[in-house]
This record gives C-alpha cells, sequence and structure tokens, in this order.
C-alpha cells in the first residue's frame, strides 16, 4: 500500500526546512504513508476524550497548546514569517482545515452522529476537492482520476458499512449540516493552503493556521458550550496524542504534500483513512472485521492507485 501513494508527491522539490540527507534520501517519500497511519489514530483520541470533554472546549486547549509550541519554536529557530497579506490568508486557511473541519467533525460525533456516516461523508472531500481543483488551481482531472474516486467512495462505503445506520437518533439536519460544513471546510483549506501558501515557511505557517483554527473553535465553545473537561487519564492522554502526533505531525505532512503534489490528488489519500482506522480498532478494542470490510480496503487501495499513479506513456 505504501507504494501505492509514493507517487503523490514530487521528489524533486523540498520545504525550506527540510533539505535532502547527504545520502540522497528524499525524506518526504514516506510523508503519504506515515500521513495515513497517523491520521487515522485520530479517532483513539476523540474515543477516549468524547465522554469527559465538550468538543469545541477540547479543541480550543488543542489548538492553544500547539499554537504556543509552534510559536516558541518559530521565535527560537528564527523562522521567517509571511507578508500581512499572506498571514491573513493563512489564517483563514486554518480556520477552515482546522477550526471548520476538525470542530465540525467533533461535534456531530459528540452530538449522535455514528462515526460511519461521519466517515462516509467527510468521504466526499476528495470529490470535492477534485471539483474546486481543476476550476480554481487549473488542475486537469481525467476521467480516470474521476473512476478512481467514485470507486474510493464506494470502498469507504463498504469499509463503514456494519457502523453504517441512518436511523440513529444523532442523525438530525443539524448534525448533517454540520458534517457536511466540515467537509466543505477542509476542502477549501486545501485548496487555500496550495494557492496562497505554497512558498510559506511551515513553522510560521502552521502556527499561523492553528492560531486561525483556535479562533474558530473559541467562538463556538465560548457561544455554545460550558469549557467542561475532565483532567482524567484518558484526556490527558487524548490531548497529548492529538497535539503532538496528529496536530504536529500529520498535519504538517498533509500540508508537506499539498505542497509538493497536486491537491486533487492528495486528497485521494484520506479514502484510506477509514480502512486503517477500522484495523487499529481491530487490534487495540477487538472490534470485529468482516469480509465486506476487507474487501473494502482493497478497493479504497486501487482507488487511489487509479488516482495517483501516472498512465503509461506510449
Amino acid at each position: 500500500m505504501v507504494e501505492v501513494i509514493l507517487i503523490v508527491v514530487n521528489p524533486q522539490k523540498q520545504a525550506p526546512f527540510m533539505p535532502p540527507s547527504r545520502n540522497g534520501f528524499n525524506w518526504l517519500s514516506l510523508a503519504p504513508a506515515l500521513f495515513v497511519g497517523l491520521w487515522a489514530t485520530g479517532f483513539i483520541g476523540s474515543r477516549l476524550s468524547a465522554p469527559y470533554a465538550e468538543p469545541l472546549s477540547f479543541l480550543s486547549v488543542r489548538f492553544a497548546i500547539v499554537t504556543t509550541i509552534l510559536l516558541v519554536a518559530s521565535i527560537v529557530m528564527k523562522a521567517k514569517w509571511p507578508t500581512f497579506k499572506v498571514s491573513v490568508w493563512a489564517l483563514i486557511t486554518g480556520a477552515f482545515s482546522q477550526g471548520g473541519y476538525l470542530g465540525g467533525v467533533f461535534w456531530a460525533i459528540y452530538f449522535g452522529m455514528p462515526a460511519g456516516v461521519a466517515a462516509l461523508i467527510t468521504a466526499l472531500q476528495p470529490l470535492l476537492t477534485a471539483a474546486l481543483a481543476g476550476m480554481i488551481l487549473g488542475e486537469k482531472i481525467s476521467p480516470r482520476h474521476w473512476t478512481g474516486l467514485a470507486i474510493g467512495l464506494a470502498g469507504v462505503a463498504m469499509v463503514v458499512w456494519p457502523k453504517l445506520t441512518f436511523t440513529a437518533i444523532g442523525i438530525t439536519p443539524t448534525t448533517l449540516a454540520v458534517c457536511f460544513f466540515a467537509t466543505v471546510s477542509i476542502t477549501l483549506g486545501s485548496i487555500l493552503q496550495k494557492r496562497h501558501l505554497t512558498n510559506v515557511d511551515l513553522r510560521t505557517g502552521n502556527t499561523l493556521q492553528f492560531a486561525g483554527g483556535g479562533l474558530v473553535v473559541l467562538i463556538g465553545a465560548l457561544a455554545t458550550e460550558n469549557f467542561e473537561i475532565i483532567w482524567n487519564a484518558d484526556v490527558i492522554f487524548a490531548m497529548t496524542w492529538l497535539t503532538l502526533v496528529l496536530s504536529l505531525g500529520a498535519i504538517t505532512m498533509l500540508y508537506l504534500m499539498i505542497r509538493h503534489g497536486e491537491v486533487s490528488k492528495v486528497s485521494s489519500l484520506f479514502f484510506l483513512v477509514p480502512a486503517v482506522t477500522v484495523v487499529i480498532a481491530y487490534f487495540l478494542f477487538d472490534e470485529s472485521l468482516s469480509p465486506v470490510q476487507l474487501v473494502g480496503m482493497a478497493v479504497c487501495a486501487a482507488a487511489v492507485l487509479l488516482v495517483t499513479r501516472k498512465p503509461a506513456t506510449k
């Protein structure tokens, strides 16, 4: 599966603070596999924290910690800050990709939307991204690409099928609207990331993006929640994991891939996340793994291969 997704990025380019190693190894080539694996673990943190913390309040603290860490690192390492105009775009991008996306998904699941339904809705993101990337960024989306995206969506549906229920009390017009909003948010965030932040230092750029996302969830928390967080071992572990591994690790990898590849192809990696999540749940939480899900995983992998591999040249 690693080989399937390495083609997403351009190995000829490197981020400003990630020079090639002396032996010529391209560390960026590991980003797709690492991103999928790490991003899939996000459910562990949300699952552990949900009973003890309000969603937007939890995210507000998480983003505040991440922003502080990145700010200190940027100052100590004397990273270059973007211009005022680009900084505003970074804040807006973060408001969508961090605040709108994570805030929306956490909120919808907290108020009862089944994780399977949320996963299926957010799996529309690669399709939306491809449509907008073609119109806004001028990326060429071939029929082969669209076919792969459709197959990927079908694969995700198979992976989440055992948890896919549309009769749950938590499926309401409000939770559906919020989850769709979250999907649109990360789509817009990815497009803006590619359009306006390609040449921004990731340290300062991420600082501004998490600040923008943090402002969104903080406003939401102050308006709708009581900032109730029970700080027990589960919540502390979840906060640490989601802050260090997801926010500082996986999201940085996502931004690197968007910077060095076509955003419409990078977004197809999200088809693999539910499959990896199901496997993790199988080993850590003894959740079942059905034949339909196994077939769905293969379908997702085939879809990503179809989208990302270069067609044979004559």
